[in-house]
């Protein structure tokens, strides 16, 4: 009997995984996009670099990912911490060419650089990030430095009157683009979608535990 596959490959051990499975419990809403099992509804996520999607995924595969770099698949930390003393001028956040007050910034991979997104009615629109200015904003917060790539992001939000930033899961991230896009009415939205906003914020600072001395002294 051979064997078709690479014992030591991560898609090897997923295959594995999906032989020893149960099979999805009825009351189970969501499954495991890599090996079928059910999840819970607090599970992990997988990011695919190149694509920007984002996978759903049981303990078992997610670990199979964790820490590694070299494989299709990144797991996405949990980690959400406020930067209570991030510094950004008014001048440096206009140097950064971001149409609205919201955005995120992760380095990508594929790229070779630092991605700025910003959620939009159509999704995560991609904005033309001025490095030179971004560079400025690095050295003013060295704590951006500590990111992982790929999968963590600086959240910021400067819409009516806020002044948060978050070094954020993609994740997060990302279902504040879904929740925007799926409740935007008109052009200014309206209140429904402003109150998610406001909820998502909310619920991500009860996450957060703030970090201090995230600028430079």
């Amino acid at each position: 009997m051979t064997n078709d596959y690479d014992h030591n490959s991560p898609q090897s051990a997923i295959n594995v995984l999906r032989r020893f499975v149960r099979p999805r419990a009825p009351e189970a809403a969501e499954r495991c996009d890599l090996c079928g099992a059910g999840l819970a509804e607090e599970h992990s996520h997988l990011f695919e670099p190149p694509t920007r999607q984002l996978f759903c995924s049981c303990e078992a595969c997610a670990i199979l990912f964790g820490g590694q770099t070299e494989t299709k698949y990144r797991r996405v930390p949990r980690r959400v911490r406020r930067l209570a003393d991030f510094r950004l001028s008014d001048a440096q956040w206009e140097s950064l060419l971001l149409p609205i007050g919201m955005a995120f910034f992760f380095h990508s991979s594929p790229a070779g650089r630092t991605l700025a997104l910003y959620p939009s009615p159509a999704g995560a629109t991609e904005s033309l990030l001025d490095l030179s200015a971004w560079a400025g904003v690095l050295e003013e917060n060295p704590v951006l430095r500590e990111l992982e790539p790929d999968v963590e992001a600086l959240l910021v939000n400067r819409v009516r009157g806020a002044n948060d930033y978050y070094l954020a899961p993609i994740d997060e991230c990302f279902k504040l683009v879904g929740l925007i896009r799926a409740g935007w009415r008109g052009l200014s939205g309206g209140a429904e979608v402003w109150k998610a906003i406001e909820e998502f914020f909310a619920e991500l600072k009860q996450k957060s535990g703030a970090v201090q001395g995230a600028a430079r002294a």
